[in-house]
């Protein structure tokens, strides 16, 4: 089985990820984690190291071709990454989280040890370059959420509740599910 999952930066995908991969006992390939790795190895804030990226396709192509070229080597796999359903397009299940702007802005805040609106500003910034980069390296538009089986607003439910909803999607044999406010 290769389950996807995606979203925008602090929509919970990697900490979803992480906690599916231990449940379902499946090996993780995180897009995310290679992105930040490489943005370490060059001594670069995410945000300078998006910057980079924009005038030189080569880390973005490696990270996606690495991505894909692990997932079908191992199969029983989960492959995290904004971009993982267009680079694992046979995946069983693929999964988008979402969550408000605000929301995100607070988690990457609380993550990084830093202002909100400091997260805010870099976090657009960040999503503005790779909206650029996907578009120009591949005509992949990220608003297109029709691709996915499976959409959760991750600001409605615990990491554990997103977890647990993604199991029964995997169970069930998919389906297209929308999963948003638990009011409504």
């Amino acid at each position: 089985m290769r389950i996807t999952i995606s979203g925008l930066p602090g929509s919970g995908t990697t900490t979803v990820a992480k906690l599916l991969s231990t449940e379902l006992s499946m090996e993780l390939i995180s897009a995310g984690e290679m992105f930040r790795q490489i943005a370490n190895e060059k001594k670069l804030q995410l945000e300078q190291f998006s910057k980079l990226a924009e005038n030189n396709d080569d880390f973005d192509r490696r990270i996606d071709e690495k991505q894909c070229e692990e997932a079908m080597k191992r199969g029983n796999v989960i492959v995290e990454g904004r971009l993982s359903r267009f680079f694992v397009p046979d995946a069983d299940l693929k999964i988008w989280l979402k969550a408000p702007v605000a929301v995100r802005a607070r988690r990457i805040a609380g993550r990084e040890g830093i202002t909100y609106e400091e997260a805010l500003s870099a976090m657009k910034n960040r999503e503005r370059s790779e909206h650029k980069r996907y578009e120009k390296y591949y005509g992949i538009n990220l608003d297109d959420l029709s691709i996915y089986d499976l959409v959760i607003d991750s600001s409605w439910w615990s990491e554990r509740d997103v977890v647990e909803m993604i199991k029964m999607g995997v169970e069930s044999g998919k389906g297209s599910i929308k999963a948003g406010n638990p009011k409504s």
